[in-house]
């Protein structure tokens, strides 16, 4: 599976981005798809996942600012972000992994089995 995010920038605290992420390539309905973002010096942190069983799951630093959507008729994945805080600021991944997943940290856990994209850089910042 082959992804490649868009969509990141520079904003102010308290503003919103939305990332893109465009898949293709061969995938179950069940398999899981998310976000996953790394800071320079910290380890990598899921954020969001979907799957078809489980919906949508969030971490909790995220939850209730930011939204996962996805649009299979459009192999798109979707990271709305809002009320943004500097801690945000990482370089944010696209990936998918060829097993369920309930929450992001499973996301984080099988992507060893997985693929993810280039990335795309938020800053968040004044």
């Amino acid at each position: 599976v082959q992804l490649v995010e868009s969509g990141g920038g520079l904003v102010q605290p308290g503003g919103s981005l939305r990332l893109s992420c465009v898949y293709s390539g061969s995938m179950d309905s069940d398999d899981c798809l998310g976000w996953f973002r790394q800071a320079p010096g910290k380890e990598r942190e899921g954020v969001a996942s979907i799957h078809s069983n489980y919906g949508t799951n969030y971490a909790d630093s995220v939850r209730g600012r930011f939204t996962l959507s996805k649009d299979s008729a459009k192999s798109t994945l979707s990271l709305e972000m809002n009320s943004l805080r500097p801690e945000d600021t990482a370089m944010y991944y696209c990936a998918h992994i060829p097993l369920s997943c309930y929450t992001p940290k499973e996301l984080l856990a099988g992507l060893d089995f997985g693929s993810w994209g280039q990335g795309t850089q938020v800053t968040v910042s004044s």
